[in-house]
């Protein structure tokens, strides 16, 4: 086998610490071929160490070394070595693409800032890019992300700038280190007719939530991203703070709707026969999750009854759709749960079976079809992507009509169900400024813009206020827009028949002759009854659109309602406007309140030590960021 010579002494390149010739056996030394001392690869020999020196910084950079070495009697004149040539300089184009993509990569994936410390990812930076050096985790903190930060929130406070109004959503929330936080979201509609949400801003509050406090805050957030002057509506919880803020700073309300849900249903999970039966389920399920024997025999009797491989589900007590859930899921699991408590082994190692009777399941049964209604609601609402606050109205009634007693239902727990949610949400949005903004919102929704929930003289009110809001915001339209938009309307919607070219021949008809001789004669004076300018008030332009919207089929359920604006905003031009304004609130602040379990993992145990500002760039960017 051929050994390894070391390069002679005159070949004075730090490459050849690395390189060798081979010799064979008899001692002969083959100078034509170069071979790697660390993977035995073999290179033809020129006289020169390119191959060489490419082979190292391809498959060995780690061996590389920071030398100069003058390869020329030139003064001053420095010879680059391999680290030099190969590493990317900082401020190179690609070099700022890659910091950038990390930086999103942090905080897009909620990743710790030490994750730029860890050996598994720089190893696989190195593999992607050998000539890229990751900077610190201080300069990813204090600079790269940050800029990020400043980047987005441009784009953001570009896109809020085009809109007309923006609803914005408020809620508050703990953190594992007992710090008190704020977040705010706001939604507005694009000019695609899109509905947007962003994150604002997730601050510390150190004071008391006082409404007057979380008012000033609110204000300071408006001024901050330039919307002061978007007519703002607040959509919050029902707590009274939040009322007084709204109040105070002379912002439109919406109470937020799954909140109002959650209330009403928790009235019904309280009531005793509901309660008892609640916690022997729990009762069940926590025995299933702390006994290993049970919780494997549970698996078996799944597998021999053809069951999900489901585990059995535990209630939280702040979120009423848990309990129905767990109840959900017993029901489904009930044969293969009765199955795995009867066997043997569960039996030996257990001091006490809980199992449910005959009547319980069927209480089961009456909770989940009484609950239902309410548990599809609160799914609808929680929605992001298409209008909610427009589904209040014409929902709320709907779920009032459908609880109210009916003495023909043998169910004796469903009627107590139905009666109280009916009593609590007969409660709920009563004043006149929360019900007159919900209709108008539902008016403006082409699926309930009939309002068939509504008598005859709340549907014609509506209407009235509708068009009443309608014409002072088009007063303040230019007159040259304005004369534009009744002309637009007016050829969208009752197009001109086309006109044929006269001929040159005169018609041989006494009032064919007729019309062709006033042509030729006024024509060019007195133009075409299409062309002239129709002068309405906006008063009447606004209830001459109303009538014609209002005449046009509903749109299906299944249709999304942005979709037909985007498609008769020509039609519509005046209530096109109006459906921006309104359709563009969300029926509650789950938005908000979904930034709370985001927080959760970035405010962790082991990363307590991060700075409000730090969690509020982390949080903005994780859902406003495009990758």
């Amino acid at each position: 086998m051929d050994k390894l010579r070391p390069a002679p002494s005159h070949l004075k390149s730090d490459v050849w610490q690395h390189f060798g010739f081979s010799e064979d056996t008899e001692g002969v030394v083959d100078k034509s071929h170069t071979v790697c001392k660390v993977c035995s690869a073999k290179f033809k020999y020129f006289g020169n160490t390119t191959n060489m020196k490419k082979h190292i910084t391809r498959f060995h950079s780690e061996l590389e070394k920071q030398h100069s070495l003058p390869i020329t009697n030139t003064p001053g004149y420095i010879q680059r070595t391999l680290d030099q040539v190969a590493k990317l300089p900082p401020n190179s184009e690609k070099a700022k693409r890659i910091t950038r993509s990390v930086a999103g990569f942090i905080a897009k994936d909620l990743r710790p800032y030490s994750v730029v410390e860890n050996q598994g990812f720089r190893t696989m930076l190195q593999v992607l890019e050998p000539r890229y050096t990751l900077p610190s985790r201080r300069y990813f903190s204090e600079t790269a992300v940050p800029a990020l930060y400043s980047e987005c929130k441009d784009h953001i406070l570009e896109s809020l700038s085009n809109t007309d109004r923006v609803a914005i959503t408020c809620d508050a929330w703990t953190s594992i280190t007992t710090e008190s936080y704020v977040t705010i979201t706001a939604h507005y509609i694009t000019d695609e007719w899109k509905l947007a949400a962003c994150v604002l801003q997730t601050r510390a509050m150190s004071e008391s939530h006082t409404g007057a406090n979380i008012a000033e805050l609110l204000h300071n957030v408006s001024d901050e991203w330039k919307i002061r002057n978007k007519d703002l509506v607040l959509v919050s919880d029902n707590a009274s703070n939040m009322a007084v803020a709204a109040q105070l700073g002379k912002f439109s309300h919406v109470r937020c709707y799954a909140h109002t849900l959650n209330l009403a249903s928790q009235r019904a999970l309280k009531l005793p026969s509901v309660s008892r039966l609640l916690g022997r389920v729990r009762r069940i399920a926590t025995f299933f999750h702390r006994s290993a024997i049970a919780n494997h025999q549970l698996k078996e009797k799944q597998k021999q009854l053809n069951l999900p491989s489901h585990k059995l589900k535990s209630d939280v007590i702040t979120r009423w759709n848990s309990a129905y859930e767990m109840l959900e899921r017993f029901l489904e699991q009930q044969p293969a749960v009765c199955a795995a408590l009867l066997s043997q082994e569960v039996r030996k190692g257990a001091a006490e079976i809980f199992t449910l009777t005959e009547s319980d399941i069927s209480c089961s049964e009456d909770v989940i079809t009484a609950l239902k209604p309410m548990k599809d609601a609160t799914l609808l609402m929680s929605e992001e992507s298409s209008p909610t606050a427009c589904l209040i109205a014409p929902l709320h009634a709907k779920l009032i009509q459908d609880m109210k007693e009916n003495t023909e239902e043998k169910s004796v727990m469903i009627r107590e169900i139905k009666r109280v949610i009916c009593e609590d949400l007969s409660k709920r949005y009563t004043t006149d400024q929360e019900t007159s903004l919900l209709n108008k919102c539902a008016s403006l929704d082409p699926r309930f813009k009939a309002l068939p929930f509504l008598s005859k003289e709340k549907r014609e009110e509506t209407y009235k206020t509708l068009i009443t809001e309608a014409s002072s915001l088009q007063e303040e339209v230019p007159d040259n827009l304005e004369d534009s938009t009744v002309k637009e309307a007016n050829i969208s919607v009752s197009p001109q028949p086309e006109v044929t070219e006269l001929q040159d021949d005169c018609p041989t008809t006494s009032k064919g002759r007729a019309s062709f001789l006033l042509h030729n004669l006024l024509g060019q004076t007195f133009s075409d009854a299409s062309d002239t300018p129709y002068h309405q008030s906006p008063s009447a332009l606004v209830e001459e659109e109303m009538t014609r919207y209002c005449s046009t089929p509903p749109l299906s359920l299944t249709e999304d309602p942005l979709n037909w604006w985007h498609v008769n905003k020509v039609s519509f031009p005046v209530l096109s406007k109006m459906a921006k304004r309104y359709l563009c609130i969300p029926a509650t602040s789950v938005s908000a309140e979904r930034v709370f379990s985001t927080a959760g993992d970035i405010v962790t145990a082991q990363r307590s030590t991060l700075t409000s500002e730090h969690v509020d760039q982390l949080l903005f960017l994780h859902k406003n960021l495009v990758l």
